[in-house]
């Protein structure tokens, strides 16, 4: 053990079980641990490094606000948000939006507007409201958020939850339209399930999903923190089954690999709930995460990140499948969003997590013994394959 891990261990609350690798630099998408020896990064920190790590036009981005003028609420006007905020609308197709920081506080503000809406707009009797989420989802890790959880652990010693919300098997369309009532608000779906082990639902699944919610009076709401922003070849995962929803999160690459930053996105109808005084937050919006997030947005455009995973994403499925190993379950995803899950019976997804860390690949696993593939959009096929390479070699070892 270094002395860096264990004053993490001895200082640092017990949330986390990092592989025993220690950073300290990172270069498009590589990274280099504090000996020197270098690694590919084939995790992009849950999808929030998207543009790789140290993108110099975020840089500067980041470091040309951060002379001028970081953090100063939404009490006053501040020239970078205007510019930040239309540039998501337009690239998403929605009509307002509203900073916050984390993915979790853009699902929390998702529940808020969806529930006010249900009360002031659909005529839902106060205090009636539900919303419909789906089974393996994961939001985030709020009270709230974890009330909707049907993963024990992230449950287990936390509640009592907020009531209010019901949930439906992921991917079974048909199964929604029976859970709605009259006091439903809104239906809460990841358009690719990403901590439930990068789970893809049934072609033309979303796009049934928003005809039940326009026939049933009730909002669909995209949460595409992981999934969205170039993740799965398309600047939003719902754009694959043709699907506007009423709302979107954004969040993790947002912040272009260099401070949290999110936003909800939405219409014109569900945004219009919100009056001074309702929401808010001292950080959300800031200049310095504005400047950020605007320039994130411009980059994935400029450089062609979106069409980058759209061509890599079939590309590396392909390189995996041809490992044809007796190990490996599945291999499912989109884009560069891929899961490759292995039989339980033989090995474990943390142990060939550890022994492609031996060999310089990093990745983390999830949920059904699945680890993930979703490296920086940056990428080069060369870094694809000596990674897929290393994997090969791995599961000839286990």
């Amino acid at each position: 053990m270094t002395a860096t891990i264990e004053l993490e261990d001895t200082w640092c609350a017990s949330n986390y079980h990092p592989l025993p690798v220690v950073l300290v630099r990172g270069e498009g998408a590589l990274v280099w641990d504090e000996t020197g020896r270098r690694y590919i990064d084939m995790m992009g920190a849950y999808s929030a490094v998207s543009h790789g790590h140290c993108h110099p036009r975020l840089v500067r981005a980041l470091t040309d606000q951060a002379s001028k003028l970081a953090v100063i609420s939404r009490a006053f006007h501040t020239t970078p948000l205007g510019p930040f905020a239309e540039l998501a609308c337009r690239l998403t197709g929605m009509d307002r939006a509203l900073p916050m920081n984390t993915g979790a506080e853009a699902v929390e503000t998702a529940l808020k507007a969806a529930r006010k809406w249900a009360y002031t707009v659909k005529g839902v009797p106060e205090g009636q409201a539900r919303i419909i989420a789906a089974k393996g989802n994961f939001h985030g890790r709020t009270i709230a958020i974890i009330g909707m959880s049907t993963v024990e652990q992230y449950r287990r010693s936390f509640g009592p939850f907020p009531g209010g919300f019901d949930l439906v098997p992921f991917g079974d369309a048909d199964a929604l339209d029976k859970a709605i009532t009259r006091d439903t608000a809104a239906f809460l779906v990841e358009p690719i399930q990403g901590e439930g082990g990068i789970i893809v639902p049934p072609e033309g699944y979303l796009a049934r999903c928003r005809q039940i919610c326009d026939r049933r009076r009730v909002l669909l709401i995209a949460d595409e923190i992981q999934t969205g922003l170039g993740r799965t070849g398309r600047l939003l995962a719902c754009e694959h089954d043709g699907v506007r929803p009423d709302a979107v999160t954004l969040g993790k690459a947002l912040g272009g690999g260099m401070l949290p930053v999110s936003l909800l996105l939405g219409t014109t109808e569900l945004m219009d709930v919100f009056r001074p005084g309702d929401h808010g937050s001292t950080f959300g919006g800031n200049p310095l995460a504005a400047a950020v997030g605007r320039e994130a947005l411009q980059v994935l455009v400029d450089d062609g990140l979106i069409e980058r995973a759209a061509e890599l994403g079939p590309w590396l499925m392909e390189r995996l499948r041809a490992l044809d190993s007796p190990l490996i379950k599945d291999i499912r995803g989109r884009g560069l969003f891929i899961g490759i899950e292995f039989d339980a019976e033989r090995v474990q997804a943390r142990e060939v997590c550890d022994r492609l860390a031996a060999r310089g690949i990093l990745t983390k696993d999830t949920h059904r013994n699945t680890i993930r593939f979703a490296p920086p959009l940056v990428i080069s096929r060369e870094l694809l394959d000596e990674a897929v390479w290393s994997l090969g070699a791995v599961l000839a070892e286990a």
